[in-house]
C-alpha cells in the first residue's frame, strides 16, 4: 500500500513524502485480478515501474511517519479548477451554516478554459425561503479559497440520493455537464442542438449530439473537442 502523486492523466509520478497527501495503490496477492467487463478496468492498474500490479483505489489519503495511512476523501470528487484542486467539502461546508439550507453538493462544471468551475446544488429545509443570489454572496462571504466560491448556486427541490441516503453526484454532474455543453455550443453558433449526456459502467461520460442540420456538424465537433468527453455527433434533419 502506497501515497503516490499521480499527473492529470492517471500516470505514476512519484512516492509521496511522509504526510503528503496522495493518490491510495495496493498490490498483493488479496488484491483482485480485475472486472469481467474490460470497460471497468479503465485507468484502474497504475504502472509504478517495479513490474507489479498496483491497483488505484481512487482514494485520496497520506502515510504518517510511524507507517499508518489516513484517509481524506475520493479523488473523483475534486473540482479541477486551473492549478487548483478544490475539495468539495470547502464549499459545502460553510452553505451548511446557512440556516435555510439543509443539503448542498458541490461538483464541477466543465469549462473549456479552466477544465471545471465550482458548482453548487442546495436543497432547502421544508418551509426555508432563500434566493440563490443571497446564497451566492453568503457563499463568497464565508468561503476564503477565492477559486472555491461557486461560480452559481442552485436551489432544487431536492437533491438526487442513493438507496442508502448518500447524495449522488454522478446524477448531477450529468446534469451540469449537458448544460454546459448546450450552452457552449449555442454561444458558438451550433443551433438546435440536443445534448444528451450518458454515464458509463467506470463512470465515465458520453455525450451524443444531435443536429438538426447539417451545416453545424463541423462547427460541433469543434466545440466538443475542447472538452475531455467521448462525444458523437448525429445529424437527424426535421421531416417536412
Amino acid at each position: 500500500m502506497k501515497a503516490v502523486v499521480l499527473d492529470a492523466a492517471g500516470r505514476y509520478l512519484r512516492d509521496c513524502a511522509a504526510g503528503e497527501e496522495g493518490s491510495i495503490v495496493i498490490a498483493g496477492p488479496n488484491v483482485f485480478a480485475g472486472y469481467t467487463d474490460a470497460a471497468l478496468n479503465e485507468r484502474l492498474w497504475i504502472d509504478l515501474g517495479d513490474g507489479r500490479r498496483w491497483l488505484d483505489t481512487g482514494d485520496l489519503g497520506r502515510q504518517d511517519a510511524d507507517g499508518y495511512f489516513w484517509l481524506t476523501g475520493r479523488r473523483k470528487d475534486l473540482i479541477i479548477r486551473g492549478g487548483h484542486n478544490i475539495d468539495p467539502a470547502t464549499i459545502e461546508e460553510p452553505l451548511h451554516r446557512h440556516p435555510a439550507v439543509q443539503l448542498a453538493a458541490a461538483i464541477g462544471r466543465p469549462d473549456a478554459h479552466a477544465g471545471e468551475v465550482p458548482m453548487a446544488y442546495v436543497q432547502l429545509k421544508p418551509g426555508a425561503r432563500a434566493s440563490e443570489q443571497e446564497l451566492e454572496a453568503f457563499a463568497r462571504q464565508h468561503i476564503a479559497e477565492r477559486a472555491a466560491q461557486p461560480k452559481q448556486i442552485r436551489i432544487v427541490d431536492a437533491i438526487p440520493l442513493t438507496g442508502v441516503g448518500k447524495i449522488f453526484k454522478p446524477e448531477l454532474k450529468r446534469r451540469e455537464t449537458g448544460d454546459a455543453l448546450s450552452v457552449a455550443l449555442a454561444e458558438n453558433g451550433v443551433a438546435g442542438a440536443s445534448v444528451d449526456v450518458q454515464t458509463g459502467g467506470s463512470g465515465g461520460m458520453t455525450v451524443v449530439v444531435t443536429l438538426r442540420d447539417a451545416q453545424f456538424e463541423a462547427a460541433a465537433h469543434a466545440v466538443l473537442g475542447r472538452y475531455p468527453f467521448t462525444f458523437t455527433v448525429d445529424v437527424q434533419p426535421q421531416a417536412h
